[in-house]
């Protein structure tokens, strides 16, 4: 059985969107929790009406992304669960989404999988992973590398996010949940796919499952989008910054190699810096 894990704060459109979608799977060997952190927008009446059989977990408005995920993941591992999936709510399951992903994993049943994100709206691939080159710190996207016809089956990755990740049992007992106290939004997801492969784990994009989302929903696209002093702020400092150099620099410690740590920062603070200024 796999164990959804959904975050959410308000949003209740993309959170009903996102689990009928699940409800219409193909396969149904799932169970759902849904870690409300504080919803002021009538979400959890919503929940609680149109989803009965949805686990509810109340969060106090604070936990944030990895704070969240980790409470669900808890709740899932005490309860038994063999395979747990995080998931935002701003996402939508393909009709086999979870039929794929089950197929896949049967396979490889001790990889980290993530899918094929299309976007919502031009219907186009939109992520489909990367390969992280290590002395440069540079990343090969794969969408933009293979040919259309390999668009099909599984293909490793140096790191993944965590919208539609499927995390079996056996790697939270080998290297612990998500670092909520360091990490508490942005990068996470990459830390704990990279500290995966550190333990001999694989991570593979499976492209036969599908999951649409709105890249312009993250909040960052939105403060990359309004461009204001004030934004550029929170772009580099602020929790939900997605250039945060805060973020940056742990996670550059906890997974550079140490004799290339001071290259990599260097590389990086000049990315954020001056990256919001140029796109």
């Amino acid at each position: 059985m796999v164990s959804i894990v959904i975050p959410v704060h308000n949003r209740k459109k993309f959170t009903r969107n996102c689990l009928l979608s699940l409800e219409r799977q193909t396969v149904h060997e799932h169970n759902i929790i849904v870690v409300d952190d504080g919803s002021t927008d009538g979400t959890e009446e919503m929940l609680e009406q149109e989803f009965p059989e949805v686990t509810i977990i109340k969060g106090n408005g604070n936990l944030f992304w990895t704070a969240a995920v980790n409470l669900g993941i808890r709740h899932a591992l005490d309860a038994g669960a063999e395979y747990v999936m995080t998931m935002n709510n701003d996402t939508i399951a393909a009709v086999d989404f979870m039929e794929k992903m089950l197929y896949w994993s049967a396979k490889e049943p001790y990889a980290l999988l993530g899918a094929l994100e299309i976007d919502f709206d031009t219907l186009k691939p939109y992520y489909g992973g990367e390969i992280t080159h290590k002395i440069w710190n540079t990343s090969r996207y794969l969408l933009e590398e293979l040919d259309e016809k390999d668009w099909k089956g599984l293909h490793e990755v140096s790191l993944f996010p965590g919208r539609g990740l499927l995390v079996p049992r056996a790697i939270f007992d080998v290297i612990g949940l998500f670092e909520e106290k360091k990490l508490p939004h942005y990068m996470a997801d990459y830390d704990f796919t990279v500290m995966a492969r550190r333990n001999s784990f694989k991570v593979y994009c499976n492209y036969d499952a599908h999951l649409f989302t709105y890249p312009e929903e993250g909040g960052d696209h939105k403060i990359r989008n309004k461009k204001s002093l004030k934004n550029y702020y929170n772009h580099l400092f602020t929790i939900k910054g997605g250039g945060n150099l805060r973020n940056f620099t742990i996670y550059t410690l906890r997974n550079s190699p140490a004799g290339l740590v001071p290259m990599h920062l260097l590389k990086g603070y000049i990315q954020r810096i001056f990256g919001y200024l140029i796109h």
